[in-house]
């Protein structure tokens, strides 16, 4: 039986401000073409389906529209809920939908009720969907009495382990899970689930299963052999800039787990992270590559020059994020903007340094003579009163 492990598809999710929806749906056209040329039976979705839970209409006739072409293709689709989603509303018609192939695993009470499936006529494969588990939410249901993402997922787990000890015939055994597992790498575009790193579970929990399908990290990484996050589809921030975005495809036969291989969904646009003088930025032929890609761009010039995101954008147009980085900031005195009020000689100095305090250079002569003709127009009209 071939399986596809994907998680976090963020749908309506935006990047710097640009929307994300035709990207999305480009995603899972990606989605469809490698279901069929790779014969897959099951979908794995390890939760994070939606950005928010409250998604936009658009959003959701996206998903309508994705689960309706898998079905359609003789997919069997498991999902899980995230710390992005609404669990009851994405798990709304579960009943309903399960009898169409889509079986949605978003409640804690059917955490331990397996999609079963037929691997052949003795070998059975069940799996298991754990939603996103809040752990102060989730605690009382689970019947533990402190409340973290340890025991919240040791308790769903071993309910798991019961179910799967009562069956006679041989089963095999897939768990999703929308977690931090220790081991994993982490990006700038997820959500952190706890502070100071103490939402990590230890991959021990996971120990016996056939396969876990992990989702919450949005770089596709494998912890062990078995246990492995699929990543995000698209790239979510520019700290995953060197990301291949994919899923997993994994064969299970009759004697469990055969083979792990990674399949690919390049973007249609790519993310380059730039840095160095704006004039070299501009000129040089090395970042030609960069042209038609969405751009975080860092200028180390030692004075911050002007239009200077004019400019970046006549060559990168799709720069998203500037910043300001001066080679020399290091070599400078620091110099509260309070020192320079309380330093200045005159009114013109002082608008002089304020401009430099917020830009980071000093004022041209022509901004200086705009400056002193204001300041006289202000005087003249404080005399006139």
């Amino acid at each position: 039986m071939r399986l596809l492990h994907t998680s976090d598809w963020h749908l309506g999710r935006s990047f710097h401000g640009v929307g994300m929806l035709a990207a999305q749906r480009r995603f899972v056209d990606q989605l469809l073409n490698t279901v069929r040329r790779e014969r897959v039976e099951v979908l794995l979705l390890a939760g994070d389906v939606y950005d928010r839970a409250l998604p936009g209409v658009d959003v959701v006739n996206l998903l309508d529209d994705a689960l309706d072409r898998l079905t359609a293709a003789g997919v069997q689709v498991v999902l899980t809920s995230g710390n992005h989603d609404s669990a009851s509303r994405l798990g709304f018609a579960g009943k309903v939908l399960e009898r169409g192939g889509v079986h949605l695993r978003t409640r804690i009470a059917g955490l331990d009720a397996p999609v079963l499936l037929a691997v052949d006529r003795d070998v059975d494969l069940a799996i298991y969907g754990l939603p996103y588990l809040e752990p102060r939410m989730a605690a009382q249901a689970l019947d533990v009495e402190q409340a973290t993402h340890f025991t919240v997922t040791g308790a769903a787990l071993a309910r798991v382990r019961a179910d799967l000890a009562d069956r006679t015939k041989t089963t095999h055994s897939v768990v999703l899970a929308h977690t931090f597992a220790s081991g994993g790498i982490s990006s700038d575009s997820e959500r952190e689930l706890s502070m100071g790193g103490v939402g990590a579970v230890p991959l021990d929990l996971f120990d016996g299963f056939t396969y876990t399908a992990l989702g919450h990290l949005h770089g596709r990484q494998r912890l062990r052999d078995n246990v492995r996050y699929s990543g995000s589809p698209l790239p979510y921030s520019f700290s995953e800039a060197s990301q291949n975005k994919g899923g997993w495809l994994l064969d299970i036969g009759p004697k469990g787990l055969e083979s792990v291989r990674a399949v690919d969904w390049p973007a249609e646009k790519g993310l380059a992270i730039l840095r160095g003088n704006l004039e070299d930025l501009l000129a040089a032929e090395d970042y030609a590559c960069a042209e038609s890609s969405y751009c975080q761009i860092t200028l180390t010039d030692n004075e911050r020059p002007a239009k200077a995101m004019e400019r970046l954008r006549a060559r990168f147009p799709e720069t998203l994020v500037l910043s300001f980085e001066p080679a020399n900031a290091a070599q400078k005195p620091a110099s509260s903007y309070g020192d320079r009020v309380s330093n200045a000689a005159d009114d013109l100095q002082l608008c002089s340094g304020f401009l430099e305090h917020v830009r980071g250079r000093t004022t041209t002569e022509q901004e200086e003579t705009v400056l002193r003709g204001s300041l006289e127009s202000v005087r003249l009209l404080e005399m006139s009163r």
